[in-house]
């Protein structure tokens, strides 16, 4: 499982927790109660002091279920989820209270709850517990200011002066998370237009937040990142016509920097929706993925490259088969596969060895590729055998096959021109070498609905030993393309 896909389970468990926390919380259920751990903290809404007496909170718990006993309904307007450690998560959530009173004051307050999730073997468990509502409209002995409420019932509609220890506490872990993070915590609004970004930017990228705030965040990409950026803009645009627009997206892009480098980024983008369900913003975080970028990549060249001529390998020759005999299907054009074999590559390794027989092979690589479009695929088989593919020529047999044997013949006739290889030696004079090499191509024309990769590589095979027998340096077409 992948860093990335770990994360994502990691933040999948601790939501489900917190929902079901809200839902025993918002149904006054006894319940609650198990989610706590042993080693337990916490702040009430009303309360400036820390319980760290996990039978103490029980007893407050109780008492608020008391005061109140009908439901209590959250509405959320805004929660984020932030990994501490691999068994530490911090979610931290914004939301009005609306009781089951007539009287509406409370609901227009901004309440704010910190609860703080630790694996504790196989489970996860609350260790703290912290509320942020109007401390001035609590009582003694109230954990929640209901009294107030019904004595004034509609008049109290000032806003909170002064908020609780457990606030500016949050406060303070909230600065600490966003500040001395190595990730960086950004914010967008409905235009894409920087509102916030961690100091985190400036160690990477180096760029002020100043420079970054109020620009473009399309800014923020080199090139490449603008086009898979946009696109992502775009395709976010039709989801969200459509209604399937995500609650999370996890995109890989490349940033520039201020000394004119290059850092890859693994960006986690959320929407904000305002009450109406309409997208207002956007937040996120994106943690720096350069040397892991760079090891993928090498892997996959590794994997789908050949390593001396820098061209498609075996696998992903197969790969790309596949995809035209597909495309083939739909569109009922036919494609051309090529076999080339040299005809007299062995004697110039016995003669010179193989340092300069790989010259010649990566010349070899370049002169093909040159003769073949750049949506055609040019793959190294192994040894001094090459394989050209030519998808989608045309739906008439009779032309697909003259357009292959005009690419064939050029090729023959581009590997038949002498060959001046240098080899470059330290301690000794440069070696300079002429040679001379022909080729024998194997042609096999296919359309998809009468194909199957294995049996046109077979084909082509087949009619690159019918021209070495032929007496080399010559093309010939599979006896069925005729």
């Amino acid at each position: 499982m992948t860093m990335s896909s770990a994360r994502t389970d990691r933040e999948r468990v601790i939501r489900a927790l917190f929902d079901n926390y809200i839902e025993l919380y918002g149904g006054r259920d006894d319940r609650l109660t198990l989610q706590f751990s042993e080693n337990f903290s916490g702040y009430t809404g009303g309360g400036d002091f820390l319980v760290k007496d996990r039978l103490v909170w029980e007893k407050i718990t109780r008492q608020d279920f008391s005061q109140i006993p009908g439901p209590i309904r959250f509405e959320m307007l805004d929660l984020s989820l932030q990994d501490i450690s691999e068994d530490v998560v911090v979610v931290s959530a914004f939301f009005h209270i609306h009781f089951p009173v007539p009287e509406p004051v409370f609901s227009k307050e901004v309440a704010r709850l910190v609860l703080i999730f630790r694996l504790e073997g196989s489970d996860w468990k609350i260790v703290h517990n912290s509320y942020s509502i109007p401390d001035r409209l609590v009582r003694n002995g109230e954990v929640y200011p209901m009294q107030v409420l019904r004595e004034q019932n509609k008049a109290l509609e000032t806003l909170v002066a002064e908020r609780t220890q457990a606030f500016r506490d949050s406060e303070a872990m909230y600065r600490m998370l966003t500040e001395d993070t190595q990730d960086v915590l950004w914010k967008l609004d409905r235009n894409f237009c920087v509102t916030y970004i961690s100091p985190a930017d400036e160690r990477l990228r180096g760029f002020n937040a100043n420079e970054v705030v109020g620009h473009s965040v399309l800014d923020l990409f080199t090139q490449e990142g603008v086009a898979i950026v946009t696109t992502i803009i775009q395709q976010g645009r039709e989801a969200w016509q459509s209604g399937a627009m995500p609650d999370f997206l996890t995109f890989e892009v490349p940033h520039r920097c201020k000394d004119g480098g290059v850092l890859w980024g693994e960006v986690l983008s959320k929407p904000e929706r305002n009450t109406q369900g309409d997208i207002v913003g956007y937040h996120g975080i994106t943690r720096e993925i350069t040397e892991r970028k760079r090891l993928q990549d090498q892997v996959h060249q590794l994997a789908f490259f050949d390593p001396l001529t820098k061209l498609p390998n075996r696998r992903l020759l197969g790969d790309r088969l596949s995809q035209a005999l597909a495309a083939g299907k739909r569109s009922a054009c036919y494609s051309a596969l090529m076999f080339l074999d040299l005809d007299n590559f062995k004697p110039l390794n016995d003669a010179h060895g193989y340092v300069i027989g790989d010259l010649l092979l990566i010349e070899v690589a370049t002169r093909v590729t040159n003769c073949v479009r750049e949506t055609d695929t040019v793959a190294r088989f192994g040894g001094d055998e090459f394989v050209v593919l030519l998808a989608e020529l045309t739906s008439d047999k009779a032309q697909s096959r003259a357009q292959a044997c005009l690419v064939a013949e050029k090729i023959r006739s581009k590997l038949s021109e002498v060959y001046r290889l240098i080899l470059v030696q330290e301690t000794a004079a440069d070696m300079f070498i002429e040679h001379r090499c022909t080729v024998s191509i194997g042609v096999t024309l296919f359309v998809g609905t009468e194909a199957n990769p294995k049996d046109v590589l077979t084909a082509a095979d087949a009619a690159m030993y019918r021209a070495k027998d032929a007496g080399r340096n010559s093309v010939w077409f599979e006896a069925s393309a005729d």
